[in-house]
Parts: C-alpha cells; sequence; structure tokens
C-alpha cells in the first residue's frame, strides 16, 4: 500500500481510527475477527499516548462542562432545600398559631361554662338555704305542736284525773 503504517492498526483488528475535521473517530469494521488476526502485538507507547490524548481531548471538554453544571446543580438544590426548609418552618409557625387561636377559643368556651356553672352553683346554694330555713321552721312548728299536744294530754289526763271518783276517807 502507498499509505503508511498506522502504529493503532497493529493494535486490534476491526477498528479504524479517522481524523475528520479535528476530531478523532472510533469505528468498527464490519470483518470478523477471524479474518484479519493481529500479526504484530507490540503496540509503542507512543501510539497508546496518542490514543489516550485523542480521547482525553475529544471527552475531556463536555466531561468539565457537565461537572461544572452538575456543581451548579447541587448547590442550587442546597440553596432550594434550604429555602423549602424555611418555609417549612414558617407554615409550622402558621400553623402552631392557628393551634393557639383555637386553644384561646376553647378557653373562653370552658370559661363561659364555668362562669354558668357557678352562677348556677350560687343559685342552687341559695335555694338550699331557703329550704333548709323552711325546714328548719316547720321542724320548730311541729316540734310546739307536738308540745302543745302532749300538754293538752297531760291536762286532760289531769282533769280526767281530778273528775274521777275517788273514795271517801273514813274518819
Amino acid at each position: 500500500n502507498g499509505r503508511e503504517s498506522n502504529p493503532l492498526e497493529k493494535w486490534c483488528t476491526g477498528v479504524q481510527l479517522e481524523a475528520v475535521d479535528g476530531e478523532v473517530i472510533l469505528s468498527l469494521s464490519d470483518t470478523s475477527p477471524d479474518e484479519g488476526l493481529i500479526e504484530d502485538l507490540t503496540i509503542e507507547d507512543k501510539a497508546v499516548e496518542q490514543l489516550a490524548e485523542g480521547l482525553l481531548s475529544h471527552y475531556l471538554p463536555d466531561l468539565q462542562r457537565s461537572k461544572q453544571a452538575l456543581q451548579e446543580l447541587t448547590q442550587n438544590q442546597v440553596v432550594l432545600l434550604d429555602t423549602l426548609e424555611q418555609e417549612i418552618s414558617k407554615f409550622k409557625e402558621c400553623h402552631s398559631m392557628l393551634d393557639i387561636n383555637a386553644l384561646f377559643t376553647e378557653a373562653k368556651h370552658y370559661h363561659a361554662k364555668l362562669v354558668n356553672i357557678r352562677k348556677e352553683m350560687l343559685m342552687l346554694h341559695e335555694k338550699t338555704s331557703k329550704l333548709k330555713k323552711r325546714a328548719l321552721k316547720l321542724q320548730q312548728k311541729r316540734q310546739k305542736e307536738e308540745l302543745e299536744r302532749e300538754q293538752q294530754r297531760e291536762k286532760e289526763f289531769e282533769r280526767e284525773k281530778q273528775l274521777t271518783a275517788r273514795p271517801a276517807k273514813r274518819t
């Protein structure tokens, strides 16, 4: 062939490297590995170095841009997480304020109930006091009536005693 020997051609059969517009293109041929066995397995260090440099020069800029984009995304994600945590804490504060307002409303309700119960207790106390006074008066009246009846019975008994015939004394 009038072609210059490429060290990469010795590297493996069926792999072709071509330079098109400054880009290195790696392609596989349709030939079977059995058709063209590698005769010389020695790979020159320069060829490996050129291949590595070619791969690095081709993929490194994209990888660096991707790394930078990932770093920016990570930073943005951290900022978003901090903002989200702040919003959550604000929401919790609002929710706790609602809970506090509900507790105050409930406290007012129960205070009103307590005031009503106190009024009822005072009213019941007054009624029981009046009933106790009335019961005491009734008891005193009954005792007085009972005493008067007892006295009346005694008077009647004495009167009957005096009216009963007595035998005269003999002298």
